[in-house]
């Protein structure tokens, strides 16, 4: 399983993979759509991802998709 994560951190929105900062500095909705994309490469690979989305309030949404075997 990959996941990917967006969420506001240190006042910017950071995209994280696997809990690992991958990309920062980021609008929200730029954030959103860089972890939509890996999220669909990743799900053409066959792996199964989690996408998680912090709202502006601090709730999360998730998505859990794809997948084969793990």
């Amino acid at each position: 399983m990959v996941q990917y994560a967006v969420t506001l951190k240190d006042g910017d929105w950071t995209v994280f993979k696997d809990g690992e900062p991958i990309e920062r500095g980021l609008t929200r909705s730029a954030a959103i759509q860089l972890a939509k994309d890996l999220a669909f490469e990743a799900e053409e690979r066959g792996d199964t991802v989690e996408l998680l989305i912090q709202g502006y309030y601090g709730d999360m949404s998730r998505r859990l998709s794809g997948g084969g075997e793990d």
